[in-house]
């Protein structure tokens, strides 16, 4: 069954890191989706269900994968920043290395998001914007590739060995709350 926004992951806020990684199941089915669509048409005609996944994968990319972001950078990141564990120094390079993957995926989400909109505007994109659109997918493929298996092999098992379970409940209400305040507002 495919992946809908808005559904419910495998694990809850009481358990931040395996949500952080579930999120990350997301990310990847979004990616597929769109990278699926690009290579069907090429920037050609959609059909009323490409069209349609089109439509979710680019609104998840600009509602839920801001809130993964923020939920690493603000509520996890500095946390294991502040930690006194000798094991800080190797993750304090991978932190920095993984919001740097952060700033550069954003860029191609960016152009990402303005050539699908333009495609589901008119119909179709020019061979130019299409070529730029795979080139973005591909970019933002081989981003996500290594970020991904980094956090979810190498960062979160840190983490949890490095937070105390209060901290680790501290992220889980904060992420709690960033979707909380989306959903009122």
């Amino acid at each position: 069954m495919p992946i809908q926004i808005g559904q419910r992951p495998d694990h809850g806020f009481d358990d931040p890191l395996r949500l952080l990684s579930d999120c990350h199941r997301h990310i990847e089915y979004f990616l597929r989706v769109l990278i699926a669509v690009d290579e069907r048409l090429a920037g050609g005609i959609l059909t009323p269900a490409q069209r349609a996944d089109l439509e979710a994968a680019l609104r998840y990319f600009e509602t839920a994968a801001p809130k993964h972001t923020a939920d690493e950078e603000k509520s996890l990141f500095p946390r294991l920043r502040e930690t006194r564990n000798a094991a800080a120094a190797h993750a304090f390079e991978v932190l920095a290395r993984l919001e740097r993957d952060h700033d550069e995926a954003e860029q191609h989400h960016r152009a990402i998001d303005t050539l699908g909109r333009r495609w589901l505007a008119s119909g179709s994109l020019d061979p130019v914007a299409a070529g730029a659109l795979r080139a973005h997918l591909a970019a933002l493929q081989a981003i996500y590739q290594h970020h991904i298996d980094v956090e979810d092999r190498e960062l979160f098992p840190t983490a949890a060995r490095m937070l105390s379970s209060s901290q680790l409940a501290e992220v889980g209400c904060e992420m709690a709350a960033r979707r909380a305040r989306t959903a009122t507002r």
